[in-house]
């Protein structure tokens, strides 16, 4: 995306306090060692579809009422157990009980699908046990700035010991999860880093947490989950995929979005590079270089997927951490000094990891994008957050499409935009980007063909369906609009007056 346009106000960027979270890490003693619950998130939830996730929601004021209504419930973070306590019961049809979990009645579990208030008048009523004793807090970790909400997630953990001892879990009647597996950290992981499967970033790292401390208890879940409990580790990473970092930095984008993803793709034990470290201030300096030092590989590279204000950095100052060379397209070498110039369909041997370059213009010239059975690294292609703009001086909407096209035909696994959340569908996010896209496209012309002629004009009637545009950004898109129409020989121009050919 570009500079923030004049006329939009900084106070679209702000957000309110994170809205707080519970999930909660069930284990049990496997056959052949300690297991995790995951569910598999169906496509149709806003957060994370087709993901494998913890079990959870958000803390309600259902919650709150059974804090000041069950004694059970006393003690530190009493709101997100119950939440958590509420959530298994619908998501699961579980509750914790002595020493592992029972099956609630089914008739209990549908009162709560249907009407999650009903939770608490059946607690109260002792149809299923409402016991704490034995859940801990492993970690409190704030969702990163890139998303449009933050949430403040508790991450739970209860151990259900023996396997044999767990109830069935039942996926009827609810319709969060598609499929549940119990499977070893190590397994799970194993699948995540062939890319096997989509697995929620902050499960990943306490997955991880998790393994860590296993090997180092000798496999005792109980002990491990105590040791983890105490230390209350908080984030360190967000990794998007394996070999696909994210650090978010500050920067003067386009609202809503207010910073600029940057990436360390590659082999997390080998050579990796750093894609658009848009640093403007030391302490984002500060946080990417540490992230860099923490990882176990090589720095290989910086590189700029392309040279709009909010990718680049200050040079001086990243120069203060990295003594690497610079990548980037021709038509970036024009604005940063690049000791390699990058091609369409080269390939970068980064460890044990191959990355392919694309060159897709249309946003701005001499765009990259990487591509790998990661995902795709997008850049300002595609957006997690907000929408993407076509500059008309620079851009070029007809080439943009093309390009657009091009991307869905290689089915990326993930998309890593460069500002907002990774997106979990790609084909899906694509196919509305083209349809958008296109049906501006026609209500541009369709302007036109009713006899509006300045820029304006056309703009306001091809923007009639969305009145909460920005007035100067329609007029913006409008004209990128209009110009490809001209390449096409469809429209012409004159003195500022556009007409149909």
């Amino acid at each position: 995306m570009s500079e923030v346009p004049e006329g939009v106000s900084m106070a679209a960027r702000a957000r309110g306090a994170p809205r707080p979270t519970a999930t909660m890490t069930l284990t049990r003693d496997g056959p052949e060692g300690v297991e995790v619950l995951l569910g598999l998130r169906a496509k149709t939830m806003r957060a994370f579809p087709n993901y494998w996730a913890f079990p959870g929601g958000g803390v309600s004021s259902v919650d709150r009422a059974a804090v000041e209504t069950l004694p059970a419930l006393e003690g530190p973070e009493a709101a997100s157990i119950a939440c958590i306590m509420r959530e298994m019961s619908e998501e699961l049809g579980i509750a914790a009980d002595g020493t592992g979990a029972i099956a609630l009645e089914p008739q209990d579990r549908l009162a709560i699908v249907e009407d999650k208030k009903q939770w608490l008048p059946l607690a109260l009523d002792e149809a299923f046990p409402v016991e704490r004793q034995r859940i801990r807090i492993l970690s409190h970790r704030i969702t990163p700035p890139f998303g449009p909400v933050q949430f403040d997630n508790a991450f739970l953990h209860l151990h259900l010991g023996a396997w044999d001892t767990v109830p069935e879990i039942d996926l009827e009647p609810q319709t969060e999860f598609t499929e549940i597996m119990w499977a070893k950290p190590t397994e799970i992981l194993e699948r995540w880093m062939a890319h096997e499967i989509k697995v929620a970033p902050p499960v990943v790292t306490l997955l991880m947490e998790i393994e860590r401390t296993l090997e180092r208890l000798e496999r005792d879940m109980e002990s491990a989950a105590e040791d983890i409990a105490e230390r209350l580790p908080g984030r360190r990473s967000i990794l998007f995929a394996h070999g696909v970092e994210v650090i978010p930095i500050k920067t003067a984008t386009l609202p809503p979005a207010d910073h600029t993803n940057c990436y360390l793709v590659g082999d997390p034990e080998g050579e990796f590079i750093v894609v658009d470290p848009a640093v403007r201030m030391r302490e984002d300096m500060e946080a990417l270089a540490t992230a860099v030092e923490r990882h176990r590989g090589e720095l290989k590279a910086i590189l700029f997927t392309h040279s709009h204000g909010d990718h680049l950095a200050d040079m001086s100052l990243l120069r203060e951490a990295f003594d690497v060379p610079v990548w980037g397209s021709d038509y970036t070498a024009k604005s940063v000094p690049c000791q390699r110039v990058l091609s369409d369909g080269e390939t970068l041997a980064l460890g044990r990891q191959t990355w392919t370059v694309l060159i897709t213009p249309g946003h701005h010239p001499g765009h990259i994008c990487l591509f790998s059975e990661a995902g795709l690294v997008a850049g300002d292609m595609l957006a997690g957050i907000g929408t993407i703009l076509i500059p008309p001086h620079t851009g070029d909407m007809n080439e943009y499409l093309l390009q657009l096209e091009r991307l869905k035909a290689l089915k990326p696994h993930l998309v890593f935009p460069s500002h907002g959340p990774v997106v979990a569908i790609p084909d899906r996010l694509i196919d509305h980007y083209l349809s958008h896209r296109r049906a501006r496209h026609a209500r541009v012309l369709e302007a036109v063909q009713n006899g509006a002629s300045q820029l304006a004009k056309i703009a306001k009637e091809a923007y009639a369906d969305t009145p909460d545009a920005h007035p100067g950004l329609a007029v913006d898109q409008t004209l990128s609009h209009l110009r490809a129409l001209a390449a096409d020989g469809t429209v012409c121009e004159e003195n500022g007056t556009w007409r149909t050919n």
